[in-house]
């Protein structure tokens, strides 16, 4: 009874939020139960390159760290978050979110190649953040019931709780960064006098990932219920 519940809940999830978490938490058990290593996953231009280890480029998003405080709270940033812009602004339109992880990915991994960054799920996490907060202006947020904001500074009241524990900040600038990219060709530039969409999904991810109409029974989950733990949505992203 409880696995045919589990697996119902489990098929609700979007597709891509499905893939993505699932992707996750199977990389971090692989190397929990050493089958793997981190040091076989992380981003390496010189292995990439001249050695053709081109996974690494994908699963050097996939690991958070070992099961602990932190890999939990980068794991439900990550559900929520990635969720509620799938069941949201990205509502059948599946094609598109797979080309923001595809952009994002893409600007990222440039970024890594000058940076000395050897994992960068931490930065796809703000972005997801960013772009969300910034299609939600106005949904009010509560850190630890402490501060309360408006959405749109959730990333960098993120980045000023990393600051306050010691952490660097350059993951949560450089998702930021390209969070503010692709919500400012997507949304910001289209609108503005003589601009226009640069960003364009190719029509071969519409053919495989869009479909002709959505499920009736489908139930999706509220893009403006953010967070939803009683713990608030300010927790840090990692160590």
């Amino acid at each position: 009874m409880a696995y045919q519940t589990f697996r119902q809940e489990y098929l609700q999830v979007p597709p891509v939020t499905r893939a993505y978490t699932t992707a996750c938490f199977l990389t971090t058990a692989a190397v929990q139960l050493e089958l793997i290593t981190p040091f076989q996953l992380y981003f390496n231009p010189e292995l990439i390159f001249k050695h053709f280890q081109v996974w690494r480029l994908i699963t050097n998003y996939l690991f958070f760290g070992p099961v602990g405080f932190n890999f939990l709270f980068n794991m439900i940033f990550l559900y929520r978050y990635c969720r509620m812009l799938e069941e949201g602004s990205f509502r059948g339109r599946t094609a598109d979110f797979v080309f923001m992880f595809l952009f994002g990915g893409l600007l990222m991994t440039l970024f890594g190649l000058f940076m000395n960054l050897v994992f960068l799920g931490q930065a796809f996490t703000i972005m997801l953040v960013y772009v969300w907060s910034r299609r939600n202006p106005y949904v009010r947020m509560n850190f630890f019931g402490l501060l309360v904001f408006q959405a749109p500074f959730l990333p960098w009241v993120l980045m000023g709780f990393s600051l306050l524990l010691g952490n660097s900040i350059i993951v949560d600038l450089l998702g930021i960064a390209v969070g503010h990219t692709y919500f400012f060709l997507e949304d910001i530039f289209p609108n503005q006098p003589g601009g226009g969409r640069l960003l364009k999904t190719p029509s071969i991810l519409k053919a495989m990932f869009d479909t002709p109409e959505d499920d009736p029974n489908y139930d999706p989950l509220p893009e403006e219920r953010p967070g939803g733990f009683a713990w608030g949505e300010g927790q840090r992203l990692g160590g």
